[in-house]
């Protein structure tokens, strides 16, 4: 990272002490950093962040998660059990903007590090706390993971086929609840920068999710029960994933016009299906989806994934392939925008990682700057040059293991 390229970025100037942990807190710091704040990872060696182990079930060795949260910050070792670690972590508060944690309701405060602790070193302070209910309210005493956000948010309940059970929603759950935490610090800032005044942001992930259902909630609350559709739609069909001749590639399609579902018929050389009065309008359709499916599907099956797509396309039917995350990172497209990156991991290993989705024509372009961070690593910058701690203190609480 140069000082140039970091201060030409938009958040340049801003500091988090970032005490977030596993997936949906890290996200929102680490969209952050790619704005170009600088962001402090608090952990310990005692407590390490559970995404620095390896993660088998992605079938990787390494930890193919905290490449994806904690890339492009700085870390430091601090034992918050320890009356020593609370004083410096309220040091390194009060020399921030922001103190972003994801623990469970209540467990700051019982650090000694909640929000009016905190503004009592640094009182225009923006505290965001990602959890899974929010810090009030009577279910606020419960943890939870991404399954839980998307199941008690009802997001599951809608994600599925028809004749089988609710989806586990995982990492993109996480991943919404830290954009939304993101945007509602940025908004906090604002705020700040306006008034003069920090606050305390809470975000509940459960109703991260529940936003993303206002359809559903709308027809509940008129009596209707919205089903589960799989890849259907209520109101198009042919509408989904198909299977192509290639093993597991698989080709979306959506015909959402009688222009299209005619432009259709003629495509797959079946032009009396355009003129059948079983087809003829969109409510006709969908209630003989299944049929359409099964003539689609014959008619998929026989040919390559990308040429059917470049077909549908040219007589402007809206179709893809359904990407692989292989086919993400071999993308020039992608790759020249920026939107997949190369990061170093702890043992300078290189691998593709997601960039910021975003770009910004009057400041310097978001992205990872550093790799990421080992245990500690940044620990002269932060407790020397940051705080002022001399060596002989540092090695003091080292031994202590306040340092630790």
């Amino acid at each position: 990272m140069t000082a140039t390229s970091q201060a030409a970025k938009p958040l340049a100037g801003i500091r988090i002490a970032d005490f977030t942990v596993h997936a949906a807190g890290p996200f929102c710091t680490h969209m952050l950093s790619q704005l170009g704040a600088e962001c402090i990872k608090i952990e310990s060696a005692l407590r390490p962040d559970i995404f620095r182990k390896p993660h088998a079930v992605y079938g990787r060795a390494g930890p193919a998660t905290f490449d994806q949260v904690a890339s492009n910050k700085f870390s430091v070792r601090l034992n918050l059990k320890h009356p020593e670690g609370v004083a410096l972590a309220r040091r390194i508060v009060a020399a921030s903007d922001v103190a972003a944690e994801s623990f469970r309701a209540g467990v700051m405060e019982r650090l000694g590090l909640g929000y009016e602790a905190l503004r009592a070193v640094k009182d225009d302070i923006v505290m965001t706390s990602v959890s899974s209910s929010g810090q009030s309210g009577p279910d606020s005493h419960f943890a939870g993971y991404a399954p839980l956000f998307g199941a008690w948010g009802g997001l599951g309940y809608l994600s599925g086929y028809s004749d089988g059970p609710p989806m586990e929603m995982r990492h993109v759950m996480d991943h919404s609840v830290g954009m939304n935490a993101a945007l509602a610090t940025l908004a906090a800032l604002h705020r700040r920068r306006r008034t003069g005044q920090g606050c305390h942001v809470d975000v509940a992930a459960r109703e991260v999710a529940s936003s993303l259902v206002g359809e559903a909630l709308t027809a509940a609350s008129a009596g209707v029960e919205v089903p589960r559709l799989g890849n259907m739609d209520p109101q198009h069909a042919p509408h989904g994933l198909y299977p192509t001749r290639e093993e597991d590639r698989w080709l979306s399609i959506a015909v959402a016009t009688d222009g299209q579902w005619h432009s259709f018929a003629r495509l797959i050389g079946r032009p009396e299906l355009a003129r059948d009065p079983r087809f003829a309008t969109a409510p006709d359709r969908v209630a003989r989806r299944a049929e359409l499916d099964r003539i689609t599907t014959a008619w998929t099956e026989a040919l390559e994934a990308e040429a059917a797509a470049k077909a549908l396309q040219y007589v402007g039917i809206p179709a893809h392939v359904s990407w692989r995350a292989s086919d993400i990172a071999a993308d020039p497209h992608m790759a020249q925008r920026g939107a997949v990156v190369e990061v170093a991991e702890t043992d300078d290993t290189r691998r593709k990682a997601v960039g910021f989705p975003a770009r910004f024509s009057a400041s310097g372009a978001p992205g990872l700057d550093r790799g990421t961070p080992g245990l500690g690593a940044h620990e002269d910058y932060v407790y020397g040059e940051l705080l002022g701690l001399g060596r002989a203190e540092r090695s003091r609480l080292e031994e202590a293991r306040v340092i630790y």
